[in-house]
């Protein structure tokens, strides 16, 4: 089945058989924010630069989520910057829905539950892991060092700016992630695109964590 690079994130984000999430959600909500930008630049719908987001193609992909967000860029009228796109694409609300996708599509299974009976919380345990071990496959392998398409790259930065890998692929080799991460391999448009989504991201999860130790106080 296809599924998008958030969606590939969260199956590496959450464990398989206790469906919980191995990165806190100010790490993950941007990230998922990020991946969205990313994949419209990698499907050429829009350019990013570290001072702005262009519309290239208005054509719509076939995905409600990709489509939806490049409609809002579309009809924005002004040119933002990454960051502010990404700070106003993440929240659970995304993360919900994609993991509810998931979830409908048979890839995941959503278990609800409450905290000592009281406080009510959701699992996401894998039903089917053929999706998670195609992107493992894929990913594992250029981190092993095959050569990395934009697409698989753009997932390894994203998964580097949130501090996923190290708790995905905690056998990977820091050099190699850092390397394809800073995009150093990569032609000029995809290399811009996956330097403007690991800045905005690693901005995106410290604010949001600010935010979270401010209203905590």
């Amino acid at each position: 089945m296809s599924v998008t690079i958030a969606e590939e994130l969260l199956l590496l984000a959450y464990s398989e058989e206790e469906g919980k999430q191995l990165i806190s959600a100010t790490q993950l909500d941007p990230a998922l924010g990020g991946a969205i930008l990313a994949e419209l630049a990698v499907n050429e719908r829009v350019a990013l630069s570290g001072k702005k987001v262009s519309v290239v193609s208005a054509t719509p992909l076939g995905d409600d989520e990709l489509d939806a967000t490049l409609a809002r860029i579309a009809a924005e009228g002004k040119e933002r910057r990454p960051d502010w796109w990404v700070q106003r694409l993440h929240s659970t609300k995304l993360r919900r829905r994609l993991l509810t996708r998931l979830a409908e599509s048979g890839v995941l299974t959503e278990e609800r539950g409450k905290v000592l009976g009281v406080f009510p919380t959701t699992r996401w345990p894998e039903a089917d892991g053929r999706v998670e071990a195609e992107v493992r496959q894929r990913v594992g392998d250029v981190l092993a060092g095959a050569e990395p398409d934009a697409r698989t790259a753009v997932l390894i930065a994203v998964m580097y700016a949130a501090k996923l890998d190290r708790k995905a692929f905690p056998g990977a080799s820091r050099k190699r992630v850092k390397e394809i991460a800073e995009g150093e391999w990569a032609g000029d448009a995809v290399a811009k695109t996956i330097a403007a989504i690991n800045s905005v991201v690693v901005i995106a999860a410290s604010t949001a964590a600010m935010g979270a130790i401010s209203s905590g106080n």
